[in-house]
C-alpha cells in the first residue's frame, strides 16, 4: 500500500514574500501573529518583509541552529501567554522546526520534549506559516520538527498529521544575501535529502517523481547559484524548486544513514545539520552501494552520468558527489574539531537514530564507526 500525504499550501515565486500578508488575511484568517526566527535574520533585515505587513507582531528571535529543547520551550511559553492563531517561522530548517514545535506548544500542555515521536499531542498545533530562506531544509512542506535535547544530547523527531505547515510561501529572492558557505551547505543538504528518499526502503513511485527532480535541479544549478546568486536568478530559482521538492520526497519517504550520522553530530557538538549531511553523502553512499546500486545508478542516469555497466555509474554518481562537494569548499570531517575517541559515542548515536531502518543497507554500530573512521581518514 502506498500513502502520500501533503496538506501544505506553496506559494513560490520571485517576490512572493510581498504578498504574506495578504495570504495570512485572506486565506489563513489569522490575526494575532507569532514570528519565530533567529537573530542572524533579523541582522540581516530580512525579518522586516514581513513585519512591515502587519499592523501588530509579536516576534521571538532566539533560534539557533538545531534548536535546543529550552529554547523551544521558553518561546511555547510566550506564545500560550500572547494566545496567537498563527505561527509564521522564517528562516532555515532551525527556525521552521521550531516554529512547528511552538505551534504544538501553544494547544497542549507541558513540554516539548513531552511529544517526542508520532502523534504524541492531544490536540492539533495552531496553523503554521513557513518562509524558508535557505536552499535546504525542505521542513516547510514536511511534517517534521527536529529539536534537540541537550541533556541528552540527542535530536528528537516530533511529528504527526497535523505537524506540515498550513501554508508555505517559498521565495527564491530571500537567497539573494545568503552567504556563499551557506548556499554550499544548504545546497548540499537538499541534495542528501533527495538522493536518500530516492534510494531508501520507504520510497514509493509517488515520492520518486519528486526526488528525481529535485537531484536534476540541485546538480544542474547548486554549483552555479553558489558563484553567483544573486546575478543567476534561474539557478537560484530552481536551487529553491529542487530543495522544496526534495522536502516533498523525504517527508513522505523517509532519509537514511547520512542523516543519522549528521543528526548525532549536530547533537552532540552542534555542528550545523547541512555541514554535517554535506560531510558524510559520499562516504554513506559508498557503504550503501552493494544495496543501493539500482538507485544510484538511476540517479547518474537523471543527471547525465552514464557508465558501460549500472554499477560503473553508481560509482560515478559517487565521484562527482564527491566532485561537487570539493567544488563548493565543503569541510572535511577531520576539520571540524570533533577527535577520533568519540567516534563510538556517534556510531551508537547513529544507530539509535528513528531512520536507520530505512536505510538501504543494515548499518549497525560497527558500519557506522567504520563510515567515520573512512571519511576521518581521507
Amino acid at each position: 500500500m502506498v500513502r502520500f500525504y501533503l496538506p501544505t499550501k506553496i506559494v513560490f515565486g520571485a517576490g512572493s514574500i510581498s504578498k504574506l500578508g495578504k495570504i495570512v488575511e485572506e486565506e489563513l484568517k489569522a490575526s494575532r501573529v507569532f514570528l519565530v526566527t533567529d537573530k542572524g535574520i533579523r541582522e540581516a533585515g530580512i525579518d522586516k518583509a514581513i513585519v512591515s505587513q502587519f499592523k501588530s507582531i509579536t516576534v521571538f528571535d532566539a533560534i539557533e541552529p538545531n534548536p535546543r529543547h529550552t529554547t523551544v520551550n521558553r518561546a511555547g511559553s510566550i506564545a500560550r501567554k500572547m494566545r496567537p492563531d498563527l505561527i509564521i517561522g522564517l528562516g532555515g530548517g532551525s527556525s521552521l522546526d521550531a516554529a512547528k514545535a511552538v505551534a504544538l506548544l501553544v494547544t497542549n500542555k507541558g513540554s516539548i520534549e513531552d511529544y517526542e515521536g508520532k502523534h504524541r499531542y492531544v490536540f492539533p498545533p495552531i496553523p503554521v506559516l513557513a518562509v524558508p530562506t535557505t536552499c535546504g531544509t525542505g521542513s516547510e512542506v514536511t511534517w517534521s520538527s527536529v529539536i534537540t535535547h541537550t541533556e541528552r544530547n540527542f535530536k528528537m523527531s516530533i511529528k504527526g498529521p497535523h505537524t506540515f505547515p498550513s501554508a508555505a510561501v517559498v521565495d527564491p529572492d530571500l537567497l539573494i544575501t545568503l552567504p556563499q558557505s551557506l548556499i554550499a551547505s544548504t545546497g548540499m543538504d537538499a541534495l542528501v535529502h533527495a538522493v536518500e528518499a530516492f534510494s531508501v526502503k520507504p520510497s514509493t513511485f509517488i515520492t520518486d517523481l519528486f526526488a528525481k527532480e529535485a537531484v536534476r535541479l540541485i546538480f544542474h544549478h547548486l554549483e552555479r547559484a553558489y558563484k553567483d546568486i544573486k546575478g543567476d536568478k534561474e539557478a537560484r530559482e530552481n536551487l529553491m524548486k529542487g530543495s522544496m521538492l526534495a522536502g516533498v520526497a523525504f517527508g513522505n519517504s523517509d532519509v537514511g544513514a547520512v542523516h543519522c550520522i549528521a543528526e548525532a553530530v549536530g547533537a552532540l557538538y552542534d555542528i550545523p545539520h547541512g555541514v554535517a549531511n554535506s560531510i558524510f553523502l559520499p562516504y554513506v553512499m559508498e557503504f550503501n552501494l552493494p544495496e543501493a546500486e539500482s538507485s544510484y545508478a538511476d540517479i547518474a542516469g537523471f543527471i547525465g552520468i552514464n557508465g558501460r555497466s549500472r554499477r560503473e555509474a553508481a560509482e560515478r554518481l559517487i565521484k562527482e558527489v564527491r566532485n561537487l562537494s570539493s567544488g563548493l569548499n565543503i569541510p572535511r570531517f577531520k576539520d571540524i574539531g570533533i577527535e577520533e575517541s568519540q567516534f563510538p559515542l556517534i556510531a551508537e548515536k547513529s544507530y539509535q537514530n528513528n531512520s536507520n531502518p530505512s536505510n538501504p543497507r543494515k548499518a549497525k554500530v560497527k558500519d557506522y564507526l567504520q563510515i567515520l573512521n573512512t571519511a576521518f581518514s581521507d
